[in-house]
């Protein structure tokens, strides 16, 4: 397959192995997958050469060097573009600017074409030779909508393209004996191959006209050569962005220490500015043909021999030795997840099955940083995590939470773990809730404090002087106690298959885990654990946890200990102290309570403060109504005719109380009679 850079990247899994027959390793519990939706291009023969871009994960299809058509197809871009152009000659590379405005194509060592695809302006070629006398051009790369680089033999010259001009213009240019080179889109970087082994990689980053040269470096080879032949393939070497960071990744067939047998991933991060310094090694503990992707932050590792693959996360905890961290892959190795083409045809005939996809074939080759290609079939790819199938293989529930909660859709799986390890069979020790709960909840205080001081720098005005300020993005990490108490924690305690005791040792627990982050604890948390207390007529306990102060005053929390008086009346004083600590006014506590319909309880408090006397019956009475409950009105109804008896001698209501439509229903449902006659002494 044509591809760009030349001599390849990765290989791909590479070929053999005949593992056909035998049962794959790991069928169940397939942690990658292809994505459902590749992009199907017309396979590579003799008459129809395949390039991929990897800056905008584009494929070509040029048939007949561009003559008979040119087919651009990508992930993002379902509607693909199709043209022809003057075949004028082998193509050798073939790539749009960012955002397809302009086509570059190579077809000789010496130059590149360029044709405008801008409305209105000229459709004529134009071409540019590289300016180094004696050079040959290795490839090029766009790093925006008007700026190309050509990487020769012998350097690199940076141009800006004048389209309306139909020229380009050298921005910058830099000498220096070059093997191969590889471009990482993401974070616009060069990598050039120097020197006659070819491990000392010398790195240039470009943004907006500018070209910087960064610290090169030098790759350890796993041991001296014994000829001073290029001893770095490119096929060994990947760029790669991993949790915001540049990393080069060297793929080394053999540890340099002679006691470790199997190969290993080597990662060196490249900052901006300062050295190069290698940071982390990835144990493959296998030997065999191998290639990277890059998915979600995870190192992702195929191996062709044994058709698996294993994952590695480097922000978990490795083996420190003082300068590298070395790890272990977090998963056990499983084979990407069985794949179906689609027979393609007319409906009639594609009512045959789908054909599975060889995996792991060799005519495989792989991209950075998720792409797979096969160009035997025509398909593109891109590789995703599954993070479902992890929950099983990762028993230790703390390191799950440390993968789960890094990776981009993990709000519903970390929600359904806890639901598992609080039901059976799967119910875990109270230590191990704890440690899920404290892990949640250090994710959840990172955003809320990030929130906080951007709240205070847009409260003060810096905002307006400081552009690069973002608000805090909300991650699918973020699980606050709405979502903890929707999807996990009312749900188990509405199951009551737990013993009552464990169910409140959880939710004291979840409520400890959040006053240690010194979170607020929301009202509804606590409404949670009284209900399930007064449940199971666990009383005592209640008493206790508002005696010393475990569950927090709140307004909310006083209206329910009222509406809880008729089955435990101390409740009426816990809540009228709790409410009294609040200051409280006391209007605003009949308001919460009728809001509530607790229109029984709003009374006996008022009458609890001897405020009962001067209340407006039609208030009370309109909140009985709503309530729908006859004999709760009645009671209402009748306390007020007792109140008027006594305050005026005669029961029934006066005009001024706009009472009228409640004495009407009154009599509708229980009669005139029931109305109550004035009592003369």
């Amino acid at each position: 397959m044509s591809r760009e850079p030349p001599p390849g990247e990765e290989e791909a899994p590479g070929g053999g192995g005949g593992g056909e027959g035998r049962a794959r390793a790991g069928e169940g519990g397939c942690y990658l997958a292809l994505c459902a939706r590749p992009v199907h291009f017309e396979k590579a023969n003799p008459v129809n050469c395949v390039f991929f871009d990897e800056a905008n994960k584009q494929v070509f299809a040029v048939r007949s060097g561009g003559a008979t058509g040119v087919v651009v197809k990508g992930l993002e871009d379902r509607n693909p573009i199709s043209f022809r152009m003057e075949d004028k000659g082998e193509v050798k590379c073939i790539k749009f600017s960012l955002g397809n405005k302009i086509l570059a194509v190579q077809r000789t060592l010496k130059s590149v074409d360029f044709l405008n695809f801008i409305p209105d302006s000229p459709q004529l070629e134009y071409t540019q030779e590289c300016k180094t006398k004696n050079a040959n051009i290795l490839g090029f790369c766009w790093t925006s909508s008007t700026e190309i680089v050509f990487i020769t033999d012998q350097g690199i010259e940076f141009y800006q393209v004048l389209p309306e001009k139909r020229s380009l213009k050298l921005l910058k240019n830099q000498s220096i004996n070059v093997n191969w080179y590889m471009y990482c889109p993401e974070s616009s970087v060069i990598l050039l191959s120097t020197t006659v082994l070819g491990n000392v990689l010398q790195p240039f980053y470009f943004k907006s006209g500018t070209m910087s040269k960064l610290s090169k470096f030098e790759i350890e080879l796993p041991a001296a050569p014994k000829s001073s032949k290029l001893s770095l393939s490119e096929r060994d070497i990947a760029m790669a962005t991993i949790y915001g960071q540049l990393y080069v990744l060297y793929l080394r067939h053999h540890s340099r220490t002679s006691n470790s047998t199997g190969a290993e991933v080597v990662l060196y991060h490249l900052p901006r500015e300062g050295s190069c310094k290698k940071t982390h090694i990835l144990k493959l503990n296998r030997t065999g043909k191998f290639a990277l992707n890059v998915v979600d932050n995870l190192v992702v590792v195929h191996h062709q021999d044994t058709e698996t693959s294993v994952i590695f996360d480097i922000k978990l905890k490795g083996e420190f030795d003082g300068s590298t961290t070395i790890h272990q892959f977090v998963l056990p190795p499983r084979s990407i997840q069985p794949y179906q083409i689609p027979v393609a045809g007319p409906a009639s005939v594609t009512s045959q099955s789908p054909v599975p996809c060889k995996l792991y074939s060799s005519s495989w080759i792989v991209f950075q940083p998720d792409i797979i290609i096969s160009a035997s079939e025509g398909y593109l790819w891109s590789l995703q995590v599954k993070l479902e199938p992890v929950v099983n293989l990762l028993l230790d529930k703390g390191k799950l939470m440390d993968f789960l909660l890094q990776r981009k859709e993990c709000k519903m799986v970390i929600l359904s773990v806890c639901s598992q390890m609080l039901s059976e069979p799967e119910r875990g020790s109270l230590s191990v809730i704890a440690t899920v709960f404290d892990k949640l909840n250090h994710e959840y205080k990172k955003y809320l404090e990030a929130e906080q001081s951007y709240a205070m720098v847009v409260e003060a005005g810096l905002s307006r002087s400081n552009p690069l300020l973002k608000r805090p993005v909300r991650t699918q990490a973020v699980i606050d106690q709405s979502d903890m108490y929707t999807h996990v924690l009312s749900v188990f305690t509405e199951k009551k298959e737990a013993p009552h005791k464990f169910t409140i040792a959880v939710l004291m627990e979840y409520i400890r885990s959040l006053n240690q982050f010194q979170i607020a604890v929301q009202h509804y948390l606590y409404e949670l654990v009284i209900k399930t207390l007064v449940q199971h007529n666990l009383f005592y306990m209640l008493h206790q946890f508002l005696q010393y102060h475990v569950l927090s005053d709140s307004k909310p929390l006083a209206c329910l200990l009222l509406s809880l008086e008729s089955i435990y009346p101390p409740a009426h004083q816990l809540s009228l102290d709790m409410l009294k600590r609040l200051s409280t006014a006391n209007d605003e506590i009949v308001e919460v309570l009728l809001s509530k319909h607790q229109v029984l309880a709003a009374l006996r408090f008022i009458r609890g403060i001897g405020g009962h006397d001067s209340i407006s019956a039609r208030k009370f009475l309109d909140a009985a109504k709503q309530a729908e409950d006859d004999m709760l009105f009645y009671t209402i109804f009748r306390f007020f005719e007792q109140r008027n008896q006594r305050l005026r001698g005669n029961p029934s209501f006066t005009p001024g109380e706009h009472c009228e439509e409640h004495v009407t229903f009154f009599k509708q449902v229980f009669g005139e009679q029931a109305l109550m006659k004035p009592t003369t002494f």
